[in-house]
């Protein structure tokens, strides 16, 4: 059989970032405090954790004799390679990151990135969202990207203004019933 059918790539292909964590051409990589913490943990976590305990695996495995038909050293080149990858995304992120405090930021009654905003759907129903990094976005804890179209609908938006979101399913007014700078907080 050929080896080239037998060889992963090692190419920066690989190194395709996600659609939903591309940040807009010209534009800073804003990040809460503890949004750059968590990157900054997982990091150090990688590096001084993960990486050194799988290389001493992989020169195990590979003591073992062929390599060809050794799971541990096929598995942990593949896992080796996954790791570097999110090591240099990690890095890159942290070098470009602009860390924005809502807690030191100075008061303005404007949505803004890091603002933990209250709006009134049409059909009366209430959200809450903060807008956050895409690097930070959760769902779960209503944690919303700032180039998510709700939070781009919603920047530089007053409380009492209607602002209009554009869906699939056509316009959508939002009325801002709260806008507040607090700690953004993710549970661990």
């Amino acid at each position: 059989m050929s080896k080239a059918f037998t060889t992963e790539s090692t190419g920066d292909d690989d190194d395709v970032i996600p659609a939903d964590l591309i940040i807009p051409s010209g534009s800073k990589n804003y990040i809460t405090p503890h949004g750059w913490q968590r990157l900054k943990n997982e990091l150090y976590q990688l590096v001084t954790k993960e990486r050194p305990e799988l290389t001493h695996l992989i020169n195990w495995a590979a003591s073992n004799g062929d390599r060809s038909e050794n799971a541990d050293y096929q598995y942990g080149k593949r896992r080796l390679r996954e790791i570097d990858r999110r090591i240099r995304f990690l890095t890159k992120r942290l070098e470009i990151a602009e860390v924005v405090d809502p807690c030191t930021r100075e008061n303005t009654e404007q949505v803004f990135f890091s603002a933990t905003v209250s709006y009134e759907r049409e059909d009366g129903h209430s959200e809450t969202i903060s807008i956050v990094g895409v690097d930070e976005t959760d769902l779960t804890l209503n944690h919303i990207s700032w180039t998510a179209p709700v939070a781009r609908a919603l920047l530089k938006a007053r409380e009492g203004d209607v602002v209009l979101l554009r869906t699939p399913a056509g316009v959508e007014e939002l009325e801002v019933t709260q806008i507040r700078y607090i700690e953004i907080v993710r549970p661990e």
